[in-house]
């Protein structure tokens, strides 16, 4: 594999997806938190039965109705989501450096906790993988909006993918509720964007989109560390054609 990404054609996110797996030699991983995006995502593969291991990061400190939708789900599709959990030595060591909710209190707690979290279990799933799809759109925020298709992920060694990556937040909506595909009820009480329970909040109108995470810092290119490469910016280089 060289570090020039595939061509993925297709119009229609589950049409990318598709041509993802055909261009794609290896193991593919769909890394879904179950939100808005990643429930779409979920079921274009599922439906369309496309050779791609669906995975979550279970960080311990989801929401509750996170956990039952995860149920939810794969009572839906019949399939099993396979967890990737932090590791609880490092969990317990952070706790003790920082308390249980030290993320309040620092920067460098907070992206310690997401580091410990969520960002080291990723580095598990995507062992040995060739592909990765995410949830990412274009319009979720501005540090986001340079998302590209498709692009080559030198952190992790392999094809990144975004199939929804020119979708609006009305697309991905109307598409759920055509497909009725379960979704997250927090959503339709202004929890636009959901992560860890103590880590989100419902947004006002007129928000950004993600304003509801780690709402308590004042940089506005927020990220917990899943998409962010060595130089500490949102990788989005070697853009496929």
């Amino acid at each position: 594999m060289t570090d020039t990404p595939p061509s993925i054609t297709g119009a229609q996110p589950w049409e990318r997806l598709a041509s993802l797996r055909a261009a794609v030699d290896g193991r593919i991983v769909f890394t879904t938190s179950f939100g808005l995006e990643d429930q779409a995502l979920t079921h274009m593969i599922f439906d369309a039965k496309i050779d791609i291991d669906v995975v979550t990061i279970d960080t311990g400190r989801l929401f509750p109705s996170t956990y039952k939708l995860w149920a939810d789900t794969e009572d839906r599709y019949a399939r099993r989501i396979k967890a990737f959990y932090p590791d609880a030595e490092a969990v317990a060591a952070f706790v003790a450096d920082w308390g249980i909710n030290g993320f309040y209190h620092a920067t460098d707690a907070r992206s310690g906790c997401c580091g410990v979290r969520k960002v080291e279990p990723l580095q598990r799933a995507l062992a040995g993988a060739s592909g990765w799809v995410t949830g990412l759109r274009a319009d979720q925020s501005e540090t986001r909006g340079a998302v590209p298709l498709a692009a080559w992920d030198v952190t992790h060694g392999l094809v990144k993918t975004a199939p929804l990556y020119d979708w609006t937040r009305e697309q991905v909506v109307a598409f759920v509720e055509t497909e009725s595909v379960p979704i997250n009820p927090l959503h339709a009480q202004g929890f636009l964007s959901i992560g860890c329970e103590p880590c989100t909040r419902a947004v006002a109108p007129g928000e950004p989109e993600r304003a509801g995470r780690w709402w308590w810092e004042n940089d506005e290119s927020k990220e917990c560390g899943l998409h962010i490469g060595t130089d500490g910016k949102l990788v989005r280089t070697s853009v496929a054609a």
